[in-house]
């Protein structure tokens, strides 16, 4: 079934022709290729909002017979360009249904599907990619202990009974290795 097209202003409509050509071009992409390309356009950008998510995709579709009808992907991948056009990224997801099979893409904005009927609880989620805010930004999980770092590296652990928390750990210069000059590092 067909959606519907909204109006669009003359240079929104030049982004939404853009974006589905992209999207037409990324979609021939092998599934796991297709991921990590979208992980790396997804990298920095907010979460979108459900307005604009919505609004990508009712743009997609404006400008896309295959993004109004049948083509799900293509319409998913587009919005999703579109949303980072301007900084955003909805979570798109790809997945599936057993009875009767099928498969099928959508975005979400704040965890729910954008533009989807009710139907869209059949599907298992099979690939995501979620939007993640710039490194830095994401506030801690409340409950979890702090992650371990360079200057701590048993944060969050406490010490074993009888143990200072350096107990029994060389010092600091002794646990350096070096790699002799002319050997080499990494996988053959």
């Amino acid at each position: 079934m067909g959606e519907r097209a909204v109006r669009l202003a003359p240079h929104r409509q030049l982004e939404a022709r853009a974006a589905v050509g992209v999207a037409r071009l990324l979609v021939k992409l092998k599934p796991g290729r297709l991921r990590r390309v979208l992980t790396v356009l997804s990298r920095g950008a907010r979460p979108a909002g459900r307005e604009r998510a919505l609004y990508a995709r009712q743009a997609a579709v404006s400008v896309s017979a295959r993004c109004a009808g049948l083509g799900c992907l293509q319409r998913t991948v587009a919005a999703a360009l579109l949303c980072r056009l301007h900084g955003e990224w909805p979570d798109w997801c790809s997945g599936f249904r057993t009875r009767p099979f099928g498969a099928h893409a959508w975005i979400e904005a704040d965890g729910e599907p954008v533009g989807e009927g009710e139907a869209i609880d059949a599907f298992r989620t099979m690939i995501a990619v979620r939007a993640r805010p710039a490194r830095g930004t994401k506030p801690p999980r409340a409950g979890k202990p702090p992650l371990r770092t360079r200057e701590s590296p048993r944060a969050g652990i406490p010490p074993r009974t009888g143990e200072s928390p350096r107990a029994g750990k060389p010092p600091r210069a002794a646990r350096t290795s070096r790699t002799p000059k002319g050997a080499r590092h990494g996988h053959d």
